[in-house]
């Protein structure tokens, strides 16, 4: 299938942040979009309102009519985290539609255009996002497609007018292997997703096999210390490649140098806290450069670059509250978001409210979830959400706390975290998890807005 003869497309799955960024772009191009998703979220609501049709029950009769019979310029497109027992979706596969995966789609895309794409198990979404606030800020100009919504374009895609195109390369189901770029980076290779993979050896395999996927000319950057048998290595304060030095916090803001072989930049401004975020603007300064962009306009466009929606988004920030939402599901991550937290307020007390993502992950990673959430000062922690998996005997939240060793950790629904919030009024609050628990941010951040 050619990309130029699709004029119609339908997404089982639409309302996840990736589905939504290709509905996105489809609409952009002229193409009529439609697509299922069982949940109403606001991003849904928004791809209604930008005249994208949308059903909400899993019922093939509500498909819209351009979809009843296959035809040459149609495209079934969906995501391998949708049940296999979905109705809509079987329609399409049993009536000879053209069905294509999420990830194929963009490596459909990006065969004709310059590709660089961003890979890791943490991190991907916010140097993915930098890169393409780099390019647009500068006026180098790219198209882009992000697994969350950037804050300065309130967007999880953006559309250029040239022939680059920045894309999250997601290892979820071995996406990222439909992509052949010109420029990768690979942020982590961290244990994670084992029910797809089963063991680490299986996931280092497929991200090796994602750098040897670079063009013939193509430049691979990666994080110092990752299993990579050739490419360019960045880190922050450690002997690498390309290095970030001098890292300091000033006004709640990260500053420092860049320094490769080839080029210094000096006093660096980054909104983002922490020093995995300080490697992740490594990482993009490193791709700008290897671009022939401006070191003045790089440091310039750093330093505008408001960050990713529940990528350390705060919520409330005055004097007596501060409320940050995260979207951290890993232990690496929390670990990472925890630091940078101890770094801003080291003298406030820390209440997390986690809600843990995925049975199998609660169950592969309980003892280092265990160690990370200990760390905190109050623990309220929600029951796992599920997402597309079924329960697992044995785990469950409970299975979780019982490891924690903090004395100040309770089990809790999401109205005790309202009611708890309310009551305590804690001086800093942190939200984190990748399931639902987004729905509690307005409540809360009206609660402590107004305490």
């Amino acid at each position: 299938m050619r990309l130029g003869n699709i004029k119609q497309v339908y997404f089982v799955g639409i309302g996840g942040i990736g589905m939504s960024a290709l509905a996105r772009y489809f609409a952009h191009i002229g193409c009529l979009v439609a697509g299922y998703d069982k949940t109403k979220t606001k991003l849904t609501e928004e791809l209604e309102k930008e005249g994208v049709y949308i059903d909400y029950v899993d019922d093939k009769n509500l498909i819209h009519g351009v979809f009843a019979k296959p035809k040459d310029d149609t495209l079934i497109v969906y995501t391998p985290a949708i049940p296999k027992d979905t109705q809509i979706l079987n329609h399409f596969k049993e009536n000879g539609f053209e069905l294509k995966k999420r990830s194929e789609v963009l490596g459909l895309i990006s065969e004709s255009m310059f590709c660089i794409a961003i890979a890791g198990t943490h991190g991907k979404t916010t140097t993915s996002a930098m890169v393409a606030h780099v390019l647009k800020a500068t006026g180098y100009d790219c198209t882009a497609f992000l697994g969350g919504i950037a804050t300065n374009y309130n967007s999880n895609v953006l559309y250029g007018n040239n022939n680059v195109m920045v894309v999250e390369a997601d290892e979820f189901d071995r996406s990222f292997l439909t992509l052949h770029p010109n420029i990768a980076v690979i942020t982590s290779m961290d244990a994670d997703h084992l029910d797809i993979y089963g063991d680490k050896s299986h996931l280092d395999e497929s991200f090796n096999l994602f750098a040897r996927q670079l063009k013939e000319d193509g430049t691979l950057f990666f994080h110092n210390g990752l299993a990579l048998s050739k490419g360019i290595s960045y880190a922050a304060e450690e002997e690498a490649d390309i290095q970030a030095e001098n890292i300091q916090v000033s006004g709640h803001k990260f500053v420092f140098d860049y320094r490769s072989e080839a080029e210094v930049i000096k006093d660096i401004h980054l909104m983002l806290p922490g020093k995995h975020n300080v490697e992740n603007a490594t990482a993009a300064i490193a791709i700008a450069l290897k671009l022939g962009i401006d070191k003045e306009k790089i440091r310039e466009a750093i330093a505008s670059f408001k960050g990713v929606k529940r990528r350390f988004e705060y919520l409330v920030n005055n004097e007596n509250h501060i409320y940050i939402d995260d979207y951290a599901h890993h232990p690496e991550e929390l670990k990472a978001c925890f630091a940078a937290v101890r770094q801003l307020y080291p003298n406030k007390k820390l209440t997390v409210v986690f809600q843990p993502h995925l049975f199998s992950r609660t169950r592969d990673f309980g003892d280092d979830f265990a160690k990370v959430l200990s760390t905190v000062d109050e623990l309220l922690l929600l029951e796992i959400y599920p997402a597309r998996e079924k329960p697992i005997e044995g785990i469950d939240s409970t299975f979780l706390l019982n490891k924690i060793t903090l004395e100040n950790k309770k089990i809790c629904g999401k109205d005790f975290v309202r009611d708890e919030v309310k009551k305590a009024k804690p001086e800093l609050l942190l939200t984190v998890g990748a399931g639902d628990i987004d729905t509690l941010r307005d409540s809360l951040k009206d609660i402590l807005k107004h305490a």
